[in-house]
């Protein structure tokens, strides 16, 4: 198999994690097969850069001088706010030639800018993907999944997604073992699933503001096998089913029913990833009744089964 060459473009005002968590995974490849990855990374005139947390990463290269990669990698970080135009012209002329263009977190916006996601599927971390969405309205933003893949092209989410996003290229370039010993060397799952959650139902939703509504979050949560019909919920805050309906939605930015499906989701992977309950189990004590629609809910939300779930995403042995 041919070497693979990853570029990895750095700026100031990048995020170190975008640039150290991808690079650690494609060394890892290299370093179980040899001569599958050659990693290098650049800067706009090959000098050191500043990291938004001040840490200086020095490059191998110049952007101008760089070999045309196979996976060309662009992290996010404080940087892409006001990124330097020579920058953008520079991913303008040499992205399309990549066979493979990656984004990690906000580095989904200086592609953007470069004009290489329109018409594109793509995601970013979760706080701005609004921005992306407005400044860019030919891009297809969606905010939810960790990493996305549309073609040539793959978007991850914020940080510690761009680990995830890097397995999946190693698992689809050297297959699922090698993919494996690598996440358990650097102590993480083999990779969630790319359409899971970038956020906690909790997250996801605001907290309400009248304390009657954020005791009925509390209570969805603890109880996700109750009740939790809106009449019930409605019950509970004193209010008429129709006026909790439309005060849970006003204070929270979601429907009492979305909410729900939201924990029980979260709880029921959190049984699978942690527990050995069986699915029938799971299923019951997540308040879904029978496994049959549990499995119906992951295939809807996570596009997998439980049992898939719980195989690529229960924590790994020790090694």
């Amino acid at each position: 198999m041919a070497q693979r060459t990853v570029l990895v473009v750095l700026f100031d005002g990048v995020q170190s994690l975008d640039v150290t968590g991808p690079v650690e995974v494609f060394a890892g490849a290299e370093k179980h097969q040899p001569g599958t990855y050659r990693i290098r990374t650049a800067s706009l005139d090959g000098g050191p850069v500043r990291s938004s947390s001040g840490l200086a990463l020095v490059p191998d290269t110049s952007l101008a001088d760089a070999r045309r990669p196979h996976t060309l990698v662009v992290p996010g970080g404080i940087g892409t706010r006001t990124p330097d135009p020579r920058l953008t012209d520079w991913l303008r002329a040499h992205g399309p030639r990549a066979p493979r263009l990656v984004s990690v977190c906000t580095g989904a916006i200086l592609l953007a800018e470069a004009g290489l996601l329109d018409g594109r599927r793509v995601t970013t971390h979760w706080a701005y993907a609004e921005k992306l969405a407005r400044d860019h309205p030919a891009v297809r933003v969606d905010a939810d999944p960790i990493y996305v893949r549309d073609g040539s092209v793959a978007t991850s989410a914020g940080v510690t997604a761009g680990i995830d996003l890097a397995l999946a290229l190693v698992e689809e370039d050297l297959g699922r073992d090698v993919a494996l010993d690598i996440a358990r060397h650097l102590v993480v799952f083999l990779r969630r699933p790319g359409n899971q959650s970038q956020f906690s139902a909790q997250l996801a939703a605001q907290t309400a503001r009248r304390e009657p509504l954020r005791e009925v979050q509390r209570w969805i949560t603890e109880h996700p096998a109750g009740d939790l019909s809106v009449e019930s919920l409605a019950a509970r805050a004193r209010l008429s089913p129709r006026h909790f309906a439309r005060a849970f939605r006003t204070e929270t930015g979601t429907t009492p029913g979305r909410y729900v499906d939201r924990v029980r989701l979260e709880h029921a992977r959190r049984l699978l990833e942690d527990t050995t309950d069986g699915v029938e189990e799971v299923s019951r004590e997540s308040g879904y009744g029978t496994p049959e629609a549990m499995r119906r809910a992951f295939v809807r939300a996570l596009g997998t089964a439980p049992a898939e779930y719980r195989r690529r995403f229960r924590a790994l042995p020790a090694p």
